[in-house]
């Protein structure tokens, strides 16, 4: 796959995989901004609540890139990513809307556009592009806590 030359190794390991073996849950996100710098965050039908970044958990042998576009497919429906560039590593506690689950979570954050317009598919019930005005409470503490101290530190989101 071409575009997956462009973007550096997993910077875990030089395997070229993605899996973090200390993480019980290993994913790979999308940010997605408009020209108004809101981000399009997705809505679950289940487990969560709260927003989440579009992406999902990496599968057994695949890369970031072959995760990121199956969960796309499922959960945006026909877009591809295309314009990317590797933004980090966040870790964390998933939310789960019952509290007596916990799991540690490993996301590897990419910035990107999409090409074809994205609409709610599979697990997805709701997409929302979510900016300055809007609701933290609504976000993962992940994205609160670690994505969103850092997206702003580097000037990539300015709410």
């Amino acid at each position: 796959m071409e575009r997956e030359k462009q973007l550096p190794p997993c910077p875990l390991c030089l395997c070229g995989k993605t899996r973090n073996p200390m993480a019980e849950l290993n994913k790979v996100g999308l940010l997605v901004q408009d020209a108004a710098g809101r981000v399009l965050l997705c809505r679950k039908d289940h487990a969560t609540s709260l927003l989440i970044l579009p992406g999902g958990r990496i599968e057994d042998g695949e890369t970031d890139m072959e995760c990121l576009d199956r969960e796309l497919a499922e959960e945006l429906g026909p877009v591809a990513a295309r314009n990317l560039q590797w933004v980090g590593v966040y870790a964390g506690v998933a939310h789960h809307d019952d509290p007596n689950i916990r799991k540690t979570l490993e996301i590897r954050l990419y910035r990107g556009e999409l090409e074809g317009v994205p609409t709610p598919s599979g697990e997805i019930r709701e997409l929302v592009w979510f900016g300055r005005d809007d609701d933290l409470g609504l976000l993962t503490p992940i994205f609160v806590e670690c994505m969103l101290p850092d997206l702003r530190r580097r000037g990539i989101v300015s709410w």
